[in-house]
């Protein structure tokens, strides 16, 4: 068995509501839930003129290989609704897989450890939550979260 971090979140409808039902379908999939992050209120990134998000972290454990995890994150997104339109534009649900062990790999799909998580409060805060310990490149995840202490990232 492998661990693998994931971020999820979404800024329109009931997204807690998805991100409960995006766990569920993960757990049915392969990726057993082990930990999962409070919810957080964040500020949008990249494309600001949009409403909040709402952004949880959860650490499963999964026999898929990454790019199995990859499908089977896309396939839920799908299944509950997500279209992507723009770029970092508003979404129903939206689920990355930060990273899978200590599995290093860049190809055109994925990307581990995520390549923009370090620069992240709405990934980090939420993960060190639940994984302080993570190592994500040379730096845990409580490292690179107390970058973002400041920043308007809020506990529900």
């Amino acid at each position: 068995m492998a661990r693998a971090a994931l971020s999820l979140g979404g800024n329109i409808g009931d997204v807690r509501a998805t991100i409960a039902s995006a766990l569920h379908l993960l757990e049915t999939a392969g990726a057993l839930v082990i930990a999962r992050s409070s919810n957080y209120r964040t500020h949008p990134w990249g494309k600001t003129d949009q409403p909040d998000f709402t952004n949880v972290s959860a650490v499963v454990e999964t026999t898929l290989p990454p790019l199995e995890l990859l499908a089977v994150c896309l396939d839920v997104e799908r299944r509950l609704g997500r279209v992507r339109h723009e770029r970092w534009g508003p979404r129903v649900i939206d689920i990355d897989i930060v990273a899978y062990g200590e599995v290093r790999m860049e190809t055109p799909e994925l990307t581990l450890p995520h390549r923009h998580a370090h620069e992240r409060g709405f990934v980090l805060i939420p993960l060190a939550e639940i994984a302080p310990e993570l190592l994500i490149g040379d730096r845990t995840v409580g490292q690179l979260a107390a970058r973002f202490a400041d920043d308007p990232i809020e506990k529900l």
